[in-house]
């Protein structure tokens, strides 16, 4: 599969997965793309954990409200570190977008399912900090986002996007293409 063909064949999966482990190496080589994506002034502000023990797993899923996932093999949490990079700027936002980004093409790539969740991890009640707990990070590191991996139980389904021509142009904004 081609990269441009990973990125067209992506779509964020909700559903079951299949009851099949997930090897070690395929999650060594998702976390090893989202450690390779670029990183603003180099500072290197994102860190992952794989999580694929059961009993672990179960423990995570408890501090989900409503629970996500459930059924998944493994997880990947994404951490990031808040380091100034220079005049006061932090670039963790987009350090760990862009390994995010990598790791779910990864994961569509060796044949997996994922979605990004951020939204239920990073929300008032703090699941992302429980979570954090759960796995012994140190304060300095926040749990923002975890991906589920495994093969989907059921058939994918993709968004709809909107035309591109509605959204990209070429010398100016809504300029005819």
């Amino acid at each position: 599969m081609t990269a441009l063909e990973a990125i067209k064949n992506r779509t964020s999966y909700r559903g079951r997965y299949k009851d099949a482990a997930v090897p070690r190496g395929d999650l060594a080589k998702i976390m090893e793309a989202g450690l390779a994506a670029p990183s603003g002034c180099n500072k290197q502000t994102t860190s992952l954990i794989a999580v694929d023990d059961p009993g672990l797993l179960g423990r995570l899923r408890e501090t989900m409200h409503p629970g996500v996932a459930e059924a998944a093999p493994a997880i990947i949490c994404v951490l990031t570190q808040e380091i100034v990079a220079y005049r006061g700027r932090r670039f963790n936002i987009q350090d760990y977008s862009a390994a995010i980004e990598n790791m779910l093409l990864a994961i569509v790539e060796l044949g997996y399912q994922s979605c990004w969740y951020e939204g239920q991890v990073t929300d008032e009640d703090a699941i992302g900090r429980k979570m954090a707990d759960v796995l012994g990070i140190p304060g300095d590191y926040g749990l923002v986002c975890f991906l589920p991996v495994g093969i989907a139980a059921q058939p994918l389904e993709y968004a709809e996007k909107r035309p591109f021509a509605e959204r990209a142009w070429f010398n100016g904004f809504g300029q005819a293409n």
